[in-house]
């Protein structure tokens, strides 16, 4: 028997606000399928890009973030090239942009 999971959209909704409550901003700057699409996460501290996650699934259970994309995000362009790239082969990816300075924990506490 399966676990019962929350939808994507309704995921990337709850990590948004709790961002946003946290003093924050978040973005979603890609919308994938609503039920069951991916999670590309671009991480900013101060609109400087710290690094892209992407929410994945573990064997051991749960979900997990972990480190993709290239390998200087902070790169002019790097980070935004690979969304779109990821996109063309996978047009149900969610894109969203978490701007705070412990964004990564945030990410980690509602998407884990």
């Amino acid at each position: 028997m399966t676990e019962a999971r929350p939808t994507t959209g309704l995921s990337v909704s709850a990590l948004i606000r709790r961002t946003e409550a946290a003093g924050g901003s978040a973005m979603v700057l890609a919308k994938g399928d609503a039920t069951a699409g991916a999670i590309l996460l671009l991480l900013c501290d101060r609109g400087h890009p710290v690094g892209v996650r992407e929410r994945v699934w573990r064997f051991e259970g749960g979900f997990g973030l972990e480190p993709v994309g290239p390998s200087d995000s902070s790169e002019p362009g790097a980070a935004s090239e690979y969304i779109a790239r990821r996109r063309r082969t996978d047009p149900d990816l969610w894109a969203v942009e978490i701007d705070h300075p412990d964004a990564l924990q945030l990410a980690c506490d509602c998407l884990c």
